[in-house]
């Protein structure tokens, strides 16, 4: 049974993937177990009282397999678990049924991405987005585009990265007078890069924390690095490399959002804007497919208001 078709009252056995774990006491001093736990469409809290383990926090990520109740609290399902444990190697299951992954033929993407940085025509540029790509190619492949907030799925980063080129294309068409597309396409492929470095992922692939250069540097401050330390190497000129450099830095917008520095060039600019509006309306893709038509979500952190799915 998926999550999706889960009701109150049916009794729930099977695998699925642990999100996260919180040990807790009860007010009379009894441990329980709240768990988040996902499949391929969606994910559900539960929790197991009167438990110590041996499943804990430290396990977000694992397969675990439960039995319990589904129930509903607040008007928000629930399961409560009578056993859990760990997924062994004699188990069988089918990883494509516990592993979000984004709606897109990957396959299809990740040439669709290649095509569009062969249109690159700026051979500089180009030779940068060509070195990114065989360091890092397989990897922005697979991997999310973040841990929870938007694209949090397998191929998430390449869904996000294909879809902003895209835009970006487009936009270089609307606006030529001001903007160099050479510039801003290689700038919007290479934004995201570095998060292949600032994610630490689970056996299957998704992310469940922040390495340590993730959380000390970030993947503004890795991804420019990179494009300097190639650009040096191959003796791109001075101006180009510290373009492509801002591009990565400031393509958060502000400080209040994690930019090194704020855009400084029309390219940046077009950039940040073109990030802040695919991250937007994939939180709200998202979001409707979770909210019946003619009512509205709970508070999303990430928008700072509710969604209103209208019919």
């Amino acid at each position: 049974m998926y999550i999706e078709q889960i009701k109150t009252g049916d009794q729930i056995e099977g695998f699925f993937l642990l999100q996260s774990a919180l040990s807790k006491t009860t007010a009379a001093g009894k441990p329980f177990l709240l768990m988040v736990l996902a499949d391929c469409t969606g994910t559900i809290d539960a929790q197991v009282w009167d438990y110590t383990g041996p499943v804990s926090p430290k396990n977000a990520g694992a397969v675990v397999k439960i039995r319990g109740t589904a129930s509903e609290y607040r008007g928000t399902r629930q399961i409560t678990v009578d056993r859990l444990r760990l997924a062994e190697d004699g188990d069988t299951y089918e990883v494509g049924d516990l592993v979000p992954a984004a709606p897109i033929d990957a396959s299809r993407a990740w040439q669709d991405l290649l095509g569009y940085a062969d249109s690159i025509r700026d051979a500089d540029y180009a030779a940068i987005c060509r070195e990114m790509l065989q360091r890092y190619g397989e990897r922005v492949r697979v991997i999310p585009a973040a841990k929870s907030v938007h694209h949090g799925f397998l191929n998430g980063l390449l869904m996000h990265t294909l879809s902003m080129l895209q835009t970006a294309d487009f936009l270089a068409g609307l606006y030529p007078e001001v903007i160099n597309r050479d510039l801003l396409m290689a700038g919007t492929l290479l934004h995201d890069f570095a998060k292949c470095e600032e994610f630490t992922t689970s056996p299957l692939g998704l992310v469940t924390d922040y390495s340590m250069k993730g959380q000390l540097l970030g993947h503004l401050v890795m991804g420019a690095e990179a494009v300097a330390r190639y650009a040096a190497e191959k003796q791109i000129p001075e101006e180009k490399s510290m373009l492509l450099q801002h591009m990565i830095l400031s393509h958060h917008g502000t400080p209040e959002f994690g930019a090194a520095v704020v855009p400084q060039c029309a390219e940046s600019e077009l950039l940040s804007c073109i990030d802040m509006m695919d991250s937007r309306m994939e939180i709200y893709r998202e979001t409707l497919q979770e909210v019946p038509a003619g009512e509205f979500s709970k508070r999303l952190f990430s928008l700072e208001h509710r969604v209103y799915h209208h019919r």
